[in-house]
């Protein structure tokens, strides 16, 4: 079972997804047990699989609500750069290095968790790839204000965002983020 995405979370259960949150990005979800979550957070086992049905339901309702947030610090830094290609663009790159300095420093937890999933039809595999999907469209729909629409710059955008992701992660390069923009911007023609 997996919980419904629009359903308010207990307050047990917000203090279950706060400490699962946590430790599955900071160690990784097969790493992390059950036993340990639920003593972390301070309730039963019980009390957990009563609210996420299984571990896999509190793993997707975890990376559900690291997009989430997410989305809407990226959102909000588009909506507020400007009507302009160039101005979502740059937005959307910097929301992201802002996100990586703050909430990301170990990289992007959809990635992390895909890493663990080997099997692309399990539940966490394919709501990693819709969040994919949409960071993809995001990235059109902004392009597609400067009239970009080769779906090769597309995707080159996405790959330069999520390069600058992982490099960032790991601690490669002195500006991935800076770099990936910039990039972006000379690719798309808005720079």
């Amino acid at each position: 079972m997996v919980p419904d995405p629009d359903i308010e979370l207990t307050p047990k259960a917000q203090r279950i997804l706060e400490f699962a949150s946590k430790l599955f990005y900071e160690q990784g979800i097969h790493a992390v047990g059950v036993d340990t979550i639920a003593h972390d957070a301070g309730v039963t086992k019980k009390t957990l699989y009563e609210r996420f049905g299984s571990k896999d339901g509190l793993v997707t309702t975890y990376l559900r609500d690291r997009d989430r947030r997410w989305r809407i610090r990226r959102d909000a830094a588009v909506e507020s750069a400007g009507p302009g290609c160039a101005e979502r663009l740059r937005a959307a790159f910097d929301a992201s290095a802002t996100w990586s300095d703050t909430d990301g420093g170990k990289g992007c937890g959809s990635i992390n968790a895909h890493a663990e999933f080997s099997d692309e039809t399990h539940p966490v595999a394919v709501l990693i790839a819709e969040q994919k999907r949409e960071t993809l469209d995001f990235f059109r729909r902004i392009l597609a204000v400067g009239g970009v629409t080769d779906e090769s710059v597309v995707e080159a955008v996405m790959a330069l965002h999520e390069g600058a992701l992982v490099a960032h992660g790991i601690g490669i390069g002195s500006d991935p983020w800076g770099s990936a923009r910039d990039a972006a911007l000379r690719l798309a023609g808005v720079g």
